[in-house]
């Protein structure tokens, strides 16, 4: 198993793909993502279509969990991010800034 940190001013899909590949990791399980990021684009699918995205930016702090999977080098995350007033939103990840705090991901090869 890898752990990968995301540090402040990094960018989490970005580094995970870079150190990723330094690592010569082309398929694994994301078995957990955690931590904070200070904004985020996460998507969902309309209900009348399954096919599409909507894309949705958020320029606040959440606390983020996540899981999900790497297939041929490529990254597909999907994430649980916990908002001020104790609510959640939940979607596929695009792109998250650490500003402040970190990210943990574990990692296992398959």
């Amino acid at each position: 198993m890898f752990i990968i940190s995301v540090q402040p001013g990094e960018e989490v899909m970005a580094t995970l793909t870079h150190r990723l590949g330094e690592l010569g990791v082309k398929d694994a399980a994301i078995v957990s993502l955690i931590g904070a990021i200070d904004s985020c684009c996460i998507s969902n699918m309309p209900k009348t279509d399954s096919t599409s995205d909507i894309l949705t930016e958020y320029t606040q702090p959440f606390e983020l969990s996540g899981t999900g999977e790497i297939t041929d080098g490529r990254l597909h995350i999907h994430c649980v991010l916990g908002a001020e007033g104790d609510g959640a939103l939940a979607g596929h990840l695009h792109w998250a800034r650490v500003e402040t705090f970190f990210v943990n991901a574990y990692i296992l090869p398959i």
